[in-house]
This record gives structure tokens, C-alpha cells and sequence, in this order.
């Protein structure tokens, strides 16, 4: 009852946001777009810490993280303001972020610099299709079914992640995982901030991850488990402007990299935008706005991160007023001068950001409620990828195991016309891949 009350008032309030665009000019006024700018600022910059920190389990430290983060937002924003003119930020996205991490980096035995150059290779692809009918093409080639399955699977992914952070899961003596330890201190702390997270999402109060940090933070302070601020971090050019390594590029692993990476920045951002552009009222911006994310995330590889995306948070900025690419400049101004704080929002322990963690993969697996489930030649390849994703600790493998599954499962039952001629040569890529990691290759 509680959750269609909530999607009542949800659903009322966004008709009556339409019927007030329909009513109001196309352009903003400065003060507007500098308010919500502010807010949308408020509400993303959180991702500043987040991503860091997923970006320190790839090799780098948490400062030249943070500060990758904060300079690709600021870029890829900036151009969005400047060149489609619209009121949208751009953030390394979540779920991405732990594919680089956690699959590229972490599971092929690929350096950082050579997961930057996969970061490259798929968002050239990206630009590829952003200037051509191709993303078109495998728009319609990749079942409905499996891309919601992608979604949900990062979003278990992710809560998995963000309870190891946490403390509130650790390994278990006698099974997988085990609930952590109830007497320690840190993991009174993480389950406190948990709680509080919770409240103040499900509350709506404005900027709920910035004001979850920093009661996540004082909170660590007195039960004495925060680490003293470094006074002075020196963040050198290197650390902060990457070359990315090509070394492997003639490697099979690679390869396999670079596919699943693409499929999600393609269809991650067509989504996105299409819901964001829609409460704008500027579809005819589409182009532009697909664009921008395509350069922006081309231009994450150099920045040393994973690439960015549309963030989740712009219907924050729209409902605030913001109808131009002044709410984006300002945004992104703000993310730039994050630069100077880094030597304090680096003391913010894990239990202050897990929390946000834990409830982005729950907003994420809700695409669960898309899968056809009365369909089991839809439902079974997809719940393949939602499960096998956090288990095997691989958004890649993940993947694999429901794109293998899914033309097979269509023949079985005399469906052949349910799939085309690219499903199948992507499943056949995943299939080798699996034959050759079976064989050593």
C-alpha cells in the first residue's frame, strides 16, 4: 500500500510538472539555472567520494581518484552547457564504475592504464554510433528482457559491494558470506548511516547522500573509527591526466572488455536521456545531448576514470527550474572548484558512503519488475545475468551466461524468430570467450 501511495503522489506530481512546462517559455532566467545548478551540484557530488574510492580497488590512490571524478563531471557537464545547452549533469556512472573496477582491471589481469584504453576503445564505438545509425541497430538486436537484466544485475552488484565496504557482510567461516561483527565499532557506525540513508531518501530531503556523508562522517568521528585528514594532498599532472596503454590490444581478453562496455553506455545513456529530455520537453535535442555524453566519456579515459554518464539525479535539476546550459556551467564550475576540498572529503569513511551505494543497486534493480515473467524464455536468460553477475563478481561473465542462454532457450521452445542474426553473433562472442578461458587462452 505504502509503495503505490508513494507512486500516486509520484505520478500526480508529474502530471501536474507537465501541465506547468506546457505553460512555461523555453528559456530560463539566470537566477533559476544558477539555483538549480547548485542543487543538481548538491545532489551529484557525492560520486566524488563513491567514485574514488571503486576507482582506489582499480589501482590508483583515493585522492587521484577523487580527482579524476571531479574533473571528467566538470568537463563532460561543462560540454553538455556549452554545446547541447541543457540543463543535465554528466557523472562517472555507477554500475559502470564497478565494471572497470571490479571486470576490466580486476578480473582480466588488465593494468589500469590498459582498462583506460578499453574505456577509449568503447567510447570511440559510442561516438560511432552517437554519429550513425548503429546504435539504432543494436538498439533493436538486444532483447528488452536482457538489457532490463544488465540493469538489475549492477544494481545487486553494487549492494553487494556496498555491504563489503560497509562491514556489514564479510566472508564466512562456514559459508560464503556472513553478517559482520555486531560489537565493532565500525559496523555500528555503517549500520546507523544505513538506517539514517533510508530515512532520508525515502523523506526526499534535498542533497540526502551529501547530508548521509556527513552524518555518516560525524558519526565515525565519535565512535572513533575516522582516520585524520592529510593536511596537504599533492596531486601531480600525471596523477590526474592518464596516457591510456594499448599494450594488450591485441589480447582476446581485451576485446571482450570493450563489448560489454559499449552495450551499456549505449543503452544506459539512450535511457536516460530519453527519460530526461522527455520531462524537459527538448526531444529535439536528443542528438546533441547523445552526443555530448558520447565525447564526455571518450574524454573520462584521459582523465583516468571510467566514462560518464546522464546522471540519474538531473530530474533534481529540472524540477528546480532548470531549463538551459547555464544550470549545467554553474554545475560544473562547482565540480572544478571540489578540486580545493580534496584534502577533507578524503577522510570520509566507507560506512558514510556504502550506504549510497547499497540504495543506487536497489533503484537499479528494480528493473527487475520489467522482465516478462511470465515469458520463462524471457524471464530464465535474464535472471541468468541478475544472478550470475554478483556471484561470479564479473559484470562481463554476467553477462555471458544470459546471452549464451537466451538463443538457446528461444530454440528450445520454437521461437526462433524471436532473435536476429546480431544476438547471435554477440552470444557466439560470449561463447568463445568462455571456451577460451576453458582451454587457458
Amino acid at each position: 500500500m505504502i509503495g503505490r501511495e508513494r507512486g500516486s503522489k509520484i505520478a500526480v506530481y508529474h502530471m501536474s510538472y507537465q501541465d506547468n512546462m506546457r505553460s512555461q517559455p523555453a528559456r530560463g532566467t539566470w537566477p533559476t539555472d544558477l539555483t538549480a545548478g547548485l542543487i543538481g551540484y548538491l545532489t551529484t557530488v557525492y560520486i566524488v567520494v563513491v567514485n574514488g574510492s571503486i576507482l582506489n580497488e582499480a589501482g590508483v590512490s583515493l585522492e587521484t581518484g577523487m580527482a579524476a571524478t571531479i574533473l571528467a563531471s566538470f568537463a563532460g557537464t561543462i560540454l553538455m552547457g556549452l554545446y547541447a545547452k541543457l540543463p543535465l549533469i554528466l557523472i562517472p556512472g555507477m554500475g559502470i564504475n564497478a565494471l572497470f573496477a571490479y571486470s576490466i582491471v580486476g578480473s582480466t589481469g588488465l593494468s589500469f592504464q590498459e582498462g583506460l584504453a578499453v574505456v577509449l576503445v568503447a567510447s570511440i564505438l559510442f561516438v560511432v554510433t552517437a554519429f550513425s545509425k548503429l546504435g539504432s541497430v543494436l538498439k533493436e538486436a538486444i532483447p528488452e528482457s536482457l538489457k532490463h537484466a544488465i540493469t538489475a544485475g549492477l544494481g545487486f552488484f553494487l549492494i553487494l559491494i556496498g555491504l563489503e565496504k560497509s562491514g556489514l557482510v564479510v566472508s564466512g567461516e562456514q559459508t560464503i558470506v556472513a553478517i559482520g561483527d555486531f560489537t565493532s565499532p565500525a559496523f555500528i557506525v555503517s549500520l546507523l548511516t544505513l538506517f539514517i540513508a533510508i530515512f532520508l531518501f525515502m523523506k526526499n530531503i534535498k542533497a540526502n547522500f551529501l547530508v548521509t556523508m556527513v552524518v555518516g562522517t560525524v558519526l565515525a568521528y565519535g565512535f572513533g573509527v575516522l582516520e585524520p585528514t592529510k593536511q596537504s594532498i599533492q596531486i601531480s599532472t600525471n596523477d590526474v591526466l592518464f596516457i591510456p596503454s594499448f599494450s594488450a590490444i591485441g589480447e582476446l581478453e581485451f576485446w571482450l572488455a570493450v563489448f560489454p562496455l559499449t552495450i551499456i553506455l549505449i543503452f544506459e545513456n539512450m535511457g536516460l536521456l530519453h527519460g530526461q529530455l522527455h520531462m524537459l520537453k527538448r526531444h529535439n535535442t536528443y542528438n546533441k545531448a547523445y552526443r555530448s555524453t558520447a565525447f564526455s566519456s571518450l574524454m573520462s579515459a584521459f582523465f583516468g576514470t571510467s566514462p560518464t554518464v546522464s546522471a540519474a539525479e538531473n530530474p533534481a535539476v529540472i524540477t528546480s527550474g532548470g531549463k538551459t546550459g547555464k544550470a549545467a556551467v554553474t554545475a560544473g564550475l562547482l565540480f572544478l572548484a571540489t578540486l580545493f576540498v580534496i584534502p577533507w572529503i578524503s577522510m570520509i569513511p566507507n560506512a558514510a558512503f556504502s550506504p549510497i551505494l547499497i540504495i543506487v543497486g536497489v533503484l537499479m534493480a528494480q528493473n527487475l519488475r520489467n522482465i516478462p515473467l511470465d515469458d520463462l524464455s524471457e524471464a530464465l536468460p535474464a535472471f541468468l545475468i541478475v544472478a550470475m553477475i554478483p556471484f561470479t563478481y564479473s559484470i562481463a561473465d554476467g553477462m555471458a551466461f544470459g546471452f549464451i542462454a537466451y538463443p538457446i532457450v528461444k530454440v528450445a521452445m520454437s521461437k526462433h524468430k524471436d532473435f536476429s542474426a546480431i544476438l547471435l553473433i554477440i552470444s557466439s562472442l560470449f561463447l568463445f570467450y568462455f571456451i577460451m578461458q576453458m582451454i587457458g587462452v
